[in-house]
């Protein structure tokens, strides 16, 4: 049974709101409005508007069938929470009866990261011998100089370069606009490949390099997907035979850790990965804490 013409209403301007007026990106908009999706197709013909607190929670019981992991049962209850604060905001109940929902507690899992090693031998491993490969060399080079998020990179457009600067824009989570620093070797592979690679990689098809077209392309000439960033690092990874599960995102935590390993400031690095929050980017002191008593133990004598 599908939903009724209230209840797609409904979504729909919900959708709207944590779109537009919230910011949220189009990636965590998809997946909120997919759980309230959910729920307003388990309340069947009961509307939203008159759910109450247990109704929610013989919800969230119900669901606890399929065996969620933690975050996603986090997650869903944030949706309903944020749901339930937009149908409140906009005068369509009374109360809120997701307002004391309480989420599981999650597992604090350190971030897995590269050494300088390990990353030196993904990048001395990349072919360059193809546009493509040259490309991705770039791709690769530019992940851990830094730190930017895969989306972000395959969101590149010229207008974003400012090379004479050894600075790149890019828009994160929430479309929020912020300022990363390139170092002079990422820069001279980056260069290389937009005046040398880049035409020859969509072979037969006419580039341009106008201010809005993307950095990245595939080889048809359009913007090139994150899928493709991750499939060439796991074919890398599987050939030099790295025992480590190695993705995109591995390198952004790389770049974070060896930052804070080497003596730079938290809000500087907090302000180059664009965390919200200076918690966010504690974790990478953890980290370095680790790495520390690794060294002690493996160096002091008596140990």
């Amino acid at each position: 049974m599908g939903l009724n013409e209230s209840s797609k209403n409904t979504l729909e301007s919900f959708k709207s709101y944590i779109l537009v007026e919230r910011n949220f990106s189009k990636h965590t908009a998809k997946a909120y409005c997919t759980d309230i999706l959910d729920f307003l197709l388990w309340l069947g013909d009961t509307p939203c508007e008159e759910v109450s607190f247990s109704k929610v929670r013989e919800y969230l019981h119900f669901i606890q069938k399929f065996q969620y992991k933690k975050t996603t049962i986090a997650r869903k209850i944030a949706s309903l929470r944020t749901f339930y604060k937009y149908l409140f905001k906009e005068k369509k109940i009374d109360s809120n009866p997701a307002m004391n929902l309480n989420s599981p507690k999650r597992m604090k899992t350190l971030p897995k990261f590269l050494t300088t090693y390990e990353v030196e031998q993904i990048l001395n491993n990349t072919k360059i011998d193809t546009p493509a490969g040259y490309r991705n060399k770039a791709i690769l080079e530019l992940l851990w100089a830094t730190g930017m998020r895969i989306s972000e990179l395959s969101g590149l457009n010229f207008e974003d370069l400012n090379l004479d600067e050894n600075e790149i824009r890019v828009f994160g989570k929430g479309a929020k606009e912020r300022i990363v620093l390139i170092s002079d070797r990422a820069k001279s592979y980056l260069q290389r490949y937009i005046e040398t690679a880049r035409p020859l990689v969509a072979k037969g098809y006419e580039v341009t390099c106008n201010e809005t077209d993307p950095v990245f392309i595939n080889n048809t000439g359009y913007r090139l997907q994150p899928k493709t960033v991750r499939n060439v690092i796991n074919d890398i990874v599987e050939k030099i035979d790295l025992p480590k599960h190695v993705t995109p995102h591995v390198f952004r935590h790389s770049f974070a850790t060896h930052l804070i390993e080497n003596g730079a400031d938290l809000r500087v690095v907090q302000e180059l990965l664009g965390h919200a929050s200076i918690s966010n980017t504690q974790i990478y002191t953890h980290i370095s804490s680790q790495h520390l008593k690794e060294v002690y133990n493996e160096t002091h004598p008596r140990a």
